[in-house]
């Protein structure tokens, strides 16, 4: 099937958006127009003063203990039995009735993008999974998060989807665990706390007996690029300083692109990570918590990726996950950059590249990756 037919064959959009500062607050900017990076007066350090500041370098040129190894999805120290085994890719929901979720902080890599009602879910790629007790809740897959789970050769885990799905689940190297079929029912649980839908949970134990059942590798199968990000060392970050058109970003405010989550980025230098708000309990800009841990979800690397998109009825989106003309932006230690995109096949890897066309250096840690519709803005200062 080829890369773009998980359009269905509808009109593609043009015209893509990208970032304006929030303060300065100007029209989107369209990509035909704007220079390689914004030139707004308030979106750059207008004085020492407004820089971010890093923290101490840390220095991780050697592993903890003996037996450990880079992970592929962080670059951070683990185990070597955890770093050979294929990750978890869960369809988690992200309504207010849906909320709290259970050990999304767990996730290495996190996907945000819309579904039908200008609601958002999440895609949490989840490396050290079989010892989680709850994972969750758990919704329906949409089409354009496996080709993301495909990235990482990762086990999908969801309860179903809608009908057009069902081609790209049929492959043979599609490997999922779905709720929905009977084979799988011993998997999930489902909780007396909240109502249907959002009551299905997993653990990483019953996961990993229904792997076994369905006859999966539990290994990489050598489908996914082994090396997906390139990463800074914790000694040697990446401060963004060797480009010249950097611009501070301190506040990331995600809220014309998805208005019913209505999320944000705050960046604590104390610790040089983005912490993430959102709706909570009634509250606009409340923490995003995790209910297992009680932390609050937070990211070392922001990305954010203007995608083609077309409404496909009944409120079902479809976004083009295969491209070579797309851009966005990517903010670390306070700054950002604007950057572009592509990925050429199912399981090959998304790569950024600078406008000089080299591929971004990524810091250590987690990532999170908003994937945005052509037409949106987001805000940042």
């Amino acid at each position: 099937m080829k890369k773009w037919k998980i359009w269905l064959l509808g009109v593609l959009l043009t015209g893509l958006v990208t970032a304006c500062d929030h303060n300065a607050a100007p029209d989107p900017i369209s990509a035909e127009s704007t220079p390689a990076s914004p030139s707004t007066e308030t979106s750059q350090p207008s004085s020492e003063g407004d820089e971010p500041q890093g923290t101490e370098a840390e220095d991780d040129s050697r592993p903890p203990r003996e037996g450990m190894v880079r992970s592929r999805l962080t670059n951070e120290w683990v185990d070597a039995e955890t770093a050979n085994i294929r990750p978890l890719a869960v369809m988690i929901p992200n309504e207010k009735a849906a909320l709290p979720q259970y050990n999304l902080s767990k996730a290495q890599v996190l996907y945000e993008a819309n579904v039908e009602g200008q609601m958002t879910r999440l895609l949490a790629i989840i490396e050290d999974w079989q010892d989680l007790e709850k994972i969750g809740n758990i919704r329906s897959l949409r089409l354009y998060y496996a080709y993301w789970a495909f990235e990482w050769d990762a086990f999908l885990v969801h309860f179903g989807g809608p009908f057009y799905i069902n081609d790209l689940m049929a492959q043979e190297t599609t490997e999922s665990v779905d709720g929905n079929l009977s084979v799988n029912e011993a998997a999930f649980f489902r909780t007396s706390d909240r109502e249907m839908p959002h009551n299905a949970f997993a653990n990483g134990r019953d996961l990993r007996e229904a792997i076994d059942r369905l006859g999966y590798s539990l290994n990489y199968r050598g489908l996914s690029d082994e090396q997906h990000f390139q990463f800074a060392s914790k000694a040697e970050p990446n401060d963004l300083s060797q480009y010249s058109d950097a611009v501070v970003a301190t506040y990331i405010d995600m809220t014309n692109c998805y208005p019913q989550t209505r999320c944000r980025f705050e960046y604590n230098p104390e610790d040089g990570l983005y912490y993430r708000f959102q709706h909570v309990y009634g509250t606009a800009d409340g923490p995003h918590m995790d209910g297992a841990t009680g932390e609050q979800l937070c990211f070392k690397n922001v990305i954010v990726q203007f995608t083609k998109h077309e409404d496909l009825g009944e409120g079902y989106l479809a976004f083009q996950c295969h491209d070579t003309t797309r851009d966005g932006w990517y903010f670390t230690n306070g700054r950002g950059i604007h950057i572009h995109w592509e990925k050429l096949s199912d399981y090959g890897a998304t790569r950024y590249y600078d406008d000089n066309g080299d591929e971004i250096v990524l810091n250590t840690g987690k990532t999170m990756i908003c994937i945005v519709e052509d037409g949106d803005s987001f805000l940042y200062q």
